[in-house]
Order: C-alpha cells, then structure tokens, then sequence
C-alpha cells in the first residue's frame, strides 16, 4: 500500500510541456509574492486606501469563487434528491471541482486577514460574537468543505481499494448531500448579507434589500457555467483517458445544463428589473458607474442568457460554452462592484482602491493552483474513469 501510494505521487505523463513550464512560473512567483506578504504584512503587495476594507482576493477569490463552486450543490440535489441520472457521469468532477474551489478561493481570505495567525477568530465568534454574519459564514464554508470531501470520499476508498471503508461512505453520501444543499444555501446568501450592511458605501444601481437573493440565484447559474467550462476544458486535457461513452453523452449535458442555466438567468434578469424600477435609478444608468452596471447586466448576463438559450434549442455545443465564459465573467463583475468597483463610488479616482501587479498575481496563482490540484486528482482517482470492478455496482 505505502509503496503504491508513493508511486502515484509521481508526476504522470511529460513533465516539460507548455503548459506546466509557464504555470509552474507562475506559481513560483505567485508563492514567493504569499511569502513576502506573510513576512511584511499586507502593505508590502496590496495597494491600501482608507475606507476600502476589501480587494481583489475577497471580490474575485472568495465571492466569485464560491459562486463557482456552487455547481457543486446544484448538481447533486438534481441527482441525488430529483433523481435525474442524465449528469450523473459529471457528479464527481463537479464535487471535487467544487470541494478544491472551497479549500482555494475560501482559503483566499488567509491571504486577506491582516493578523493571519488570528483565521480560526471567526469559528469562535471572537471580537464580534457568535450572532455575526461572519461567525454564520465561516462555520458554514468549513462545514460544507467536510460534507464535500465526504461526498468525494468513495473516489479515493476506490483509489486506495478499500472495500470496506467504501461501503461506510457510499452509505454516507446522501445525508452529506443534504447537509451540503442546505449549508451552500444558506451561505450563498449570506456572502450577499455582507454588503447588505453597506449600503450608504455601495452605488444604488447594486444596492437593494434583494442582494442575498439575488447572490443565491446568480450563484447557480454561475456554477452551472463553472461546469460547462470545466467540462470544456477537461475534454481536451483528459481526452486520453475519458471513456467514450461520456464524449458521447457529453452534448446532451451541456445542453441540458444549458437549458437550466437559461432558466435561472431568466429569473435573475427578471428580478435585476424589478430592482431597478423599484428603486427608480434610470437617470444613473447614464454615467460612468452606469456603463459598468449596463455592461454587466447587459453585455455579461442577458446575451449570454440568449446565448445558453440559442445553444439549447440549436444544439450548438460551441455557443453553450461561450455563453457560460461571458457569465463567469458577469459573476466577477458582480462580486468585484460590491466589495471595490462599485464601493464609494463617490470618492476620487485618486483614492479609490485599484489592485496592484502582486496581489492580482497571488488572485491568479490560486486559480492556477486549483487547477493543478484537479488535474493530479483526475488522473488518479475514478473522476472521469471507470471506477473498479468492486465498485461498479453502485454506478
């Protein structure tokens, strides 16, 4: 067992290819950038302004990547509690997708904390008591991290071929999957609970008593985009060992996710409206934090909402994935405008927050990091594989 381990620590396939000189480069950089700042604090990497208690590592790394991630709970209460079995194959990629997107984008906020050694204050409710919206969160990000890596779990007992403890976590599977559906729930909205209590810093075309719902939604859609570009680009890096069976019944996936994906867009757009006319804010469409707001809800969420609606009905595979890149890029838009685009708005250009080159390095580095600890994953463990021959009874 011990010697079979250490083998699959191995790398597996070329080590010298394009793509593991640049990234690997850009992750050395990247982790000297999080040493430094570990060493000289925040001001050593980061572009500080007053008023500004957030940047680019909570708006991008945390907000959107948790919108990302919500794939993750969408997919198993379509599978697991509705019972529909068309995205059963993508179940596990989508799980640990999920799961690393926690322990990555999440751990962002380490990144974040000006006193880091001071993380584990949120779990116990230090300084702001256990009635916090924080307090909330931070207990329902480390709860759900455990209920996916219980739902990844029966990979790796088939990966380490241990029958028994596979038995033990296949039967936990369901209860971890309702646990999870309620945590990301609860916690999606919560992330909009936050900049709820912002409201005299945040422009007026964000802010609305709806932020928490509008969160909730829009994380969907986004994790259902998160999905398809993943499956995207799993299709060609993983082309070698995906079965043929799944390239087959891949296109009816991405069309079905891209019909669930219209229909949520449909609903956000639709409340976006309502907002918008409750609050009467026509004549700030017109200015510049107008041109972003039009930009986002125009340009990144209701074309690529024709688009997922065109891709469904043509069956055009391309257009699908388009679609849900430009709405990844409206949930970055989103997130970023409430913690710094969008926040006091009023203040100069000169004393807003812009992020500096070695924090948007250190935002990518996690991405890119994320990616290699997928990759090393999927060509281990049953992700896309068959799983064996002791396990397929429950597939």
């Amino acid at each position: 067992m011990t010697g079979s381990l250490i083998s699959e620590l191995k790398p597996k396939g070329k080590i010298i290819t394009p793509f593991n000189v640049i990234s690997g480069l850009f992750i050395l950089v990247g982790i000297g950038f999080m040493i430094y700042r570990f060493i000289y604090g925040l001001p050593a990497v980061v572009n500080e302004a007053p008023g500004f208690p957030w940047g680019v590592w909570i708006g991008f790394n945390v907000m959107a990547g948790v919108a990302f991630a919500a794939g993750a709970y969408t997919l198993t209460f379509v599978v697991y509690i509705l019972k529909n079995d068309l995205y059963h194959p993508i179940i596990r990629p989508t799980v640990l997708n999920g799961f690393l997107a926690y322990v990555f984008y999440a751990g962002a906020i380490v990144l974040d904390c000006g006193r880091w050694w001071h993380i584990y204050n949120p779990l116990i409710g230090n300084k702001f008591g256990v009635n916090a919206v924080l307090f909330l969160i931070a207990w329902h990000f480390f709860l759900y991290m455990l209920a996916e890596l219980v739902e990844f779990s029966p990979a790796i007992a088939e990966w380490l071929g241990a029958k028994r403890l596979w038995k033990v976590l296949k039967g936990m599977t369901i209860g971890a999957v309702v646990f999870g559906i309620t945590l990301s729930t609860l916690h999606q909205s919560a992330l909009g609970a936050l900049v709820l209590m912002a409201e005299p810093n945040i422009h007026p075309l964000w802010w609305s008593e709806w932020i928490p719902v509008l969160y909730f939604v829009s994380g969907i859609y986004g994790g259902i985009s998160m999905v398809l570009v993943e499956g995207w680009i799993s299709m060609k890096a993983f082309s070698d060992i995906i079965p043929e069976k799944f390239k087959k019944q891949y296109p009816n996936i991405a069309v079905g996710l891209a019909k669930f994906a219209a229909g949520v867009m449909f609903a956000y757009l639709f409340m976006k409206l309502l907002v918008l006319i409750h609050g009467r804010h026509w004549d700030l469409l017109l200015t510049p934090m107008g041109y972003i707001y039009i930009i986002e809800v125009i340009g990144l969420t209701f074309i690529p909402f024709l688009f997922f609606l065109f891709g469904a009905k043509n069956r055009s595979v391309g257009l699908i994935r388009w679609a849900a890149v430009l709405a990844m890029l409206g949930i970055i838009l989103n997130r970023c405008s409430y913690v710094f685009i969008a926040y006091k708005w009023y203040v100069p250009l000169s004393e807003r927050y812009i992020p500096a080159i070695p924090e948007v390095w250190i935002a990518l580095t996690i991405v890119v990091a994320h990616m290699w600890a997928y990759r090393w994953v999927v060509r281990r463990m049953p992700v896309y594989t068959d799983p064996p021959e002791w396990a397929k009874e429950d597939h």
